[in-house]
């Protein structure tokens, strides 16, 4: 029995197949689009903002020359 998923973009039922080279998506457009809200910045990884920003973010360095 193969599982079927709804693709996470259009929701059109997906067979979860070897075959099927876009899973979890129906197709190449809708992996594209899922791709392009992740570079928008319109998906966001849920958390606390109580971290200050990292070395990376501030421009620092936290490195010790020895």
């Amino acid at each position: 029995m193969t599982t079927v998923v709804k693709c996470p973009s259009c929701s059109a039922e997906v067979r979860w197949t070897p075959e099927n080279q876009f899973r979890p998506f129906c197709s190449a457009r809708c992996k594209q689009l899922d791709l392009g809200a992740w570079a928008a910045e319109k998906y966001r990884i849920g958390g606390t903002s109580d971290e200050g920003p990292s070395s990376e973010e501030d421009g620092t360095d936290d490195r010790r020359d020895s």
